[in-house]
Order: structure tokens, then C-alpha cells, then sequence
């Protein structure tokens, strides 16, 4: 009997090039010739991107099971001005429990030679040194699984299979109390509780705000209720103190919402099934019976807990006399829109903060830069921000004022906010009465959280692994405007028409799900929105064909894909069924001569 293997288109891979070396390596660089008779997957990712984060902790158990035959690498290829900071990738590769060689490529070099477009992206390489599938997005692994375990095979059979350690040396572990701690909260005692995010602890500090009090959970990545040595959470984040005196955590890898009884420590979980949502899960119901993503802060306001979702780019909340969840705005679409609630767009909302007042819920929406909003009627407004791709250091007038990145809010009592402005390693500060924002502290590191303490504010400095205590100031400190955009290149059109193809190809063993009508689906939007004069809205087709308006000089196309896939054995009551979703923001300039057709590759390769 004849056993070939699989025809598979194959693409020699290009070389593994970054300006910024290896980490966890132990100082070895590598090339593809080192990795040869090993499986690589190549993880292309930039961690202030939570699709990102969530590949990250997809792979970890096709990691383990194929310690001896895959080799992942991850390839950092920044989006932010402060993501090309090598420091900052280091802190990253920690913070994240990143346990693969990282090679960080600042200026794009490697993500160029692959041609991806989108974070994250999935490439696999054989082990003969060929690239043999590309995925965009998350949802991904349980294909690539698949894929590893025939490779195993084929290239068992072939003698080509190279099995052993791989090239993965961890890092030294540092002596600070907390490392990487994300949010802070002032306990009615006095004392400060703090999410130690990259040892999946609470620790309760003393009012210095360095004194350890005690530790609450088991140190370890895991999902368990129990009493302070046995509880367990995975990089926790946002808290919120409840009327009721206990405090409400995200516990953002497990995709919960956690309670702990200060007085005993003893934890218990809310909301969440430790699952991840897909788009087509319930979006409201018994808080424990339905699926969260990423939740990363929490606020308690209007008798509910209010949860920045980060993983899905909206927000919703906790009703604890009804012990039920339920989406409050968003859309799932990623970027800036404003409007009521249910039309509104967020961009991985990160922060949360109620003014003294009790009319507004401010929030920091971390990927777009900007500062916003909700009204006490439930509608979203931006106060400083413009979209995904403009950032910078600029105080001002809020129209013209930028940030990076930021990731926390904090209410003032005179009716401002101050914003932790994380990669510009700031505090800044926007006053609704006079719409001016300005910088109250430089020279931060990744300040992720802030909390008022008297006349003092105290910041949680991300990346020193401390809390560092400010006097408020009277004058706000000067700093000279610098403006940011991203620096990926943009992709040069035609004007006129240009064929949209998303390329999908059901894993091996798969067919497309049509159970429940089309199983496949297509978002397209442009900023700004006179880029298209065809092709916007939803649609069932993959391809579409756009028609862009040739005095508009330059945009970006929004794409959002998914497609879903089952189990092709008839056989099988019950297949397995998997989403795969990706959204691209794609930078175009418009140039007589430039390409008619934009391919974007969610799973696949584009013949």
C-alpha cells in the first residue's frame, strides 16, 4: 500500500532576522539551519495586543505535549513606539510567561520577509526548513496540532524528524516583592491590595506601600476557590471594593470574575467558566454558566460591577442580586466609534474609573490611545484619542493632545481624571472644564494603575515592580509634544477597484460548519469612511470587491473575518467545532500602479 504524504504547497522560509537578538536563549542567536529536523512555529505578536496574549496561552499545552519535536519562536514585531524598546520586549517575555525563544525584531525585518499583516500570525515551518501553513488571529491551535502530529509522522517516516531538547533557557528569577503587579486598590484599613499579575497573587501591602501583609493565592497559574495558600488565578488584574466590604478581581487568563473576603482571605468565583467567548457564545445569562474574554478591570457602578473586556472590545457588567452578566456597549469591532451603547466601538478597554459624582464611568481604551466615557444613560463619548494607529506624548487641547497605550484611570476629586499613560511611561491628567490635558509625572515605567491616597496619588509602576507614591501636583509638569503613527508600511493600491480575497482553508479533517446557516463572515469599514464608496457592512463572502474613492489620498481598511469549521466524519454525532477570527487594520496609500487585489490569509496559504 502506497503511504505518500500529503501534497502541500511548500515556500522555503526566509531567515530569522531582528536587530533587537534573542531572548531566552541564554545569549545563543539562531537561524533556520540550527532548526532544522525540528517542527517551528513561528509566533508573530506584539503584547500590547490581547489576541496576542490569548495565542500566547493557547500554545502552552501544544508545547508541552511536543516539547521534543516543535521548537515555537516567537518573532516580536512592534506596533507601538515603546514596543520597539528591547528593555521593554525583556519585560514583556517575563511578564507574560513567555517559556519560547523570542527573537525581537524592531524594525519589522523578519514580519516583512513572511508578509504578515496582522497580529498575531501563526506561521509553520517543516522540518526540511519550508513554510507549510499560515494563520492570522486566534482559534488557530487545535489545526496546527493537527498539522504537528502528521509532520511527526511523515517526517518520522522520512528520517528527516529531529527529536530532543530545545533551544529554550529561562531566565534568572528576580528577587522583588511584586513583579509585574497590574492594578492597586485602597483597602478601608489602609492598607493597599495589589494584583502581582505575573506571580497570579493578590499581596497586601502595608500603608508605606511596601511592607508585605500577606499573599493570597498559590503563586501558580491555575483556576481554584479556596483559602489564601490554595486559591489560584492567572495573571489577575483589575479590583473593585463592593459595598458589601469584599473585593471583586479580574482574573484575566481564566476569564472570571473572582470575589475574595478581605477579613479571611477565602476566594470564590462570580461570573465565567474558565473559557474563552467566541463570538456565537450567549452574551448574557447566569454569570457562571457564561464565557468571558480577558476581562482586565472591574468598577463598581450603578449597583452593578462594570467589566472592561478586553479580550472582545466592549463592556459589560455583573448584576450580583441577580448573580447574571450581560454586554452594556460594544460591538466586538474593534476601534473608535462613539454613540450609544450598543453601537459603540472599543479597542481593548483596559481601565475603569468612576467620577466622584457617580455621573460617569471614564475608561481607558488602550489600543486606540484614548481617554472616554459613559454617561449615565449608557452612551460612549471620546474625550482624547482619534483611532488605532495615532499616538504620541502631547498635551494640549484634548482634540490634539496624544497618549500610548494607556491602561489606567484614575478619578480626581476636583471632577479630573489622571491617566496612566503606560508606554509613555507617564501620568497625565484631562480636565473636562477646560478640555486641556497635560503630564503630572515623567519617567514611570509602564505605570498600569493609579490610586488616591489623600492628598497623594499612588502608581503602580508596572515594570519597577512597585507602587511609587506622587504629591499631586499645583502645576502640571511641561513636556514637548511628540506624535507617533504606526510604523508599519502601507500598502500601496490602485484607485478604483480592489479585490478583497480572505483566504480560509478548513484544517485537515474539517469541513466549513453550514449547520446553522453560513458559516462564514465579513466585516469591512474604512477610516475614513469616504475611503470606500463600495464594499462597506457585513457579508457572508470571503472575497469582496471594493471600490475606493480616488481623491481620498490615503486610510486604513477595517477587515474582520471569521469562519467556522466541524469535524468532517459523518459518523460523528457530536464533531468538534472551532471559530477562527481575526481583524486586520490594513494602512493604504492610494498610488496609480499600486496592487488591484489584497489578499488576507486566515488560515492557509494564498496560491
Amino acid at each position: 500500500m502506497n503511504h505518500s504524504a500529503p501534497r502541500r504547497a511548500r515556500v522555503r522560509a526566509p531567515e530569522l532576522i531582528g536587530k533587537g537578538g534573542w531572548l531566552n536563549t541564554g545569549g545563543t542567536p539562531y537561524t533556520l539551519a540550527d532548526l532544522r529536523g525540528r517542527i517551528v512555529i513561528l509566533d508573530f505578536w506584539t503584547f500590547c495586543c490581547i489576541n496576542c496574549l490569548h495565542v500566547l496561552d493557547e500554545l502552552r499545552e501544544l508545547e508541552a505535549k511536543h516539547r521534543d519535536t516543535v521548537v515555537v519562536i516567537g518573532v516580536h514585531s512592534p506596533k507601538f513606539v515603546h514596543e520597539a524598546e528591547h528593555q521593554a520586549v525583556v519585560d514583556a517575555v517575563e511578564r507574560y510567561g513567555v517559556e519560547h525563544p523570542v527573537l525581537d525584531d524592531p524594525e519589522l525585518a523578519t514580519w516583512k520577509q513572511y508578509a504578515v499583516r496582522a497580529w498575531p500570525t501563526l506561521v509553520v515551518i517543516d522540518p526540511e526548513g519550508y513554510v507549510v501553513a499560515q494563520h492570522a488571529g486566534e482559534g488557530h491551535v487545535h489545526a496546527i496540532e493537527r498539522l504537528v502530529s502528521e509532520l511527526e509522522a511523515e517526517h518520522g517516516a522520512k528520517g528527516t524528524l529531529r527529536r530532543g531538547d530545545g533551544p529554550y533557557v529561562p531566565p534568572e528569577p528576580e528577587p522583588t516583592a511584586l513583579r509585574f503587579p497590574g492594578k492597586a486598590l485602597l483597602l478601608p484599613s489602609g492598607t493597599f491590595l495589589v494584583s502581582d499579575t505575573t506571580r497570579h497573587q493578590l499581596v497586601e501591602l502595608a500603608g508605606d506601600g511596601e511592607t508585605v501583609v500577606r499573599r493570597i493565592g498559590a503563586g501558580v497559574r491555575g483556576f481554584a476557590d479556596g483559602g489564601p495558600d490554595t486559591a489560584a488565578f492567572n495573571e489577575p488584574q483589575g479590583l473593585a471594593l463592593l459595598p458589601d466590604g469584599s473585593v471583586v478581581v479580574a482574573d484575566t487568563v481564566n476569564h472570571a470574575l473572582r470575589r475574595l473576603e478581605v477579613a479571611t482571605g477565602e476566594v470564590t468565583t462570580l461570573a465565567g467558566t474558565g473559557r474563552q467567548w467566541w463570538q456565537g457564545s450567549p452574551t448574557s445569562g447566569p454569570a457562571r454558566e457564561v464565557d468571558l474574554s480577558s476581562p482586565w478591570d472591574v468598577a463598581w457602578w450603578q449597583d452593578r460591577v462594570w467589566i472592561a473586556m478586553a479580550g472582545v472590545h466592549q463592556l459589560w457588567a455583573y448584576d450580583p442580586a441577580e448573580r447574571t452578566v450581560t454586554v452594556t456597549a460594544g460591538t466586538t469591532n474593534e476601534g473608535l466609534v462613539d454613540g450609544p451603547g450598543a453601537e459603540a466601538w472599543f479597542a481593548q478597554p483596559s481601565g475603569l474609573a468612576v467620577s466622584h459624582d457617580g455621573e460617569r464611568l471614564w475608561l481607558a481604551d488602550s489600543e486606540t490611545s484614548a481617554l472616554r466615557w459613559v454617561g449615565a444613560d449608557g452612551s460612549v463619548h471620546t474625550a482624547v484619542g482619534t483611532g488605532l494607529f495615532d499616538f504620541g506624548h502631547r498635551d494640549g487641547t484634548a482634540g490634539q493632545a496624544l497618549f500610548q497605550h494607556p491602561l489606567g484611570v484614575t478619578a480626581l476629586p476636583d471632577g479630573s481624571v489622571a491617566v496612566a499613560d503606560t508606554y509613555n511611561h507617564a501620568l497625565r491628567r484631562y480636565d473636562p472644564a477646560t478640555g486641556e490635558v497635560t503630564t503630572l509625572a515623567t519617567d514611570l515605567r509602564e505605570p498600569s494603575d493609579a490610586v488616591l491616597v489623600g492628598e497623594d496619588i499612588v502608581v503602580v509602576e508596572s515594570a519597577r515592580h512597585r507602587l511609587t507614591r506622587l504629591r499631586l501636583p499645583e502645576e502640571a509638569v511641561q513636556v514637548a509634544g511628540v506624535a507617533h503613527r504606526t510604523q508599519r508600511e502601507a500598502t500601496e493600491v490602485a484607485p478604483g477597484r480592489l479585490q478583497l480575497d480572505v483566504i480560509f482553508e478548513a484544517p485537515a479533517g474539517q469541513k466549513l460548519d453550514t449547520r446553522y446557516g453560513p458559516s462564514t463572515r465579513l466585516l469591512v469599514s474604512a477610516t475614513p469612511p469616504e475611503l470606500l464608496r463600495d464594499g462597506e457592512g457585513a457579508g457572508t463572502d470571503l472575497s469582496r470587491a471594493l471600490e475606493l474613492d480616488p481623491a481620498v489620498p490615503e486610510g486604513v481598511l477595517h477587515v474582520s473575518a471569521m469562519a467556522a469549521s466541524c469535524d468532517d466524519d459523518p459518523a460523528n454525532e457530536y464533531p468538534a467545532c472551532h471559530v477562527h477570527q481575526q481583524d486586520w487594520g490594513v494602512p493604504v496609500r492610494l498610488t496609480e500602479g499600486g496592487t488591484d487585489r489584497l489578499p488576507l490569509v486566515l488560515a492557509g496559504l494564498d496560491a
